[in-house]
């Protein structure tokens, strides 16, 4: 698994000094390693005081699942734009 981002580790912090077990806490910041999914996570804990363990772990699915959403449509957009690339240029195939 990728190493936590500064975010992430500031995810954890907040989150042990709310009182959520550290073994919660270790599996929440191992999932959101980064800085864009710690702090989608930071800003829903700014919105409610202390979110029982089932909310977190909705909210860190939630926030999985739309990182990968984004990573696929970034992929795809690549696929297209080499695919136009290819169209436009030709296909290196001599005539």
């Amino acid at each position: 698994m990728k190493p936590r981002s500064e975010k992430s580790m500031e995810l954890y912090r907040l989150m042990e000094r709310r009182g959520y077990p550290e073994e919660f806490c270790d599996i929440v910041t191992q999932n959101l390693n980064t800085d864009f999914t710690a702090r989608r996570m930071i800003g829903y804990l700014s919105h409610y005081d202390h979110p029982p363990l089932e909310e977190i772990a909705d909210e860190m699915l939630a926030i999985l699942s739309d990182r990968n959403r984004i990573m696929q449509k970034k992929e795809m957009e690549s696929t297209n734009a080499a695919w136009n690339r290819m169209r436009a240029q030709g296909f290196g195939e001599e005539e």
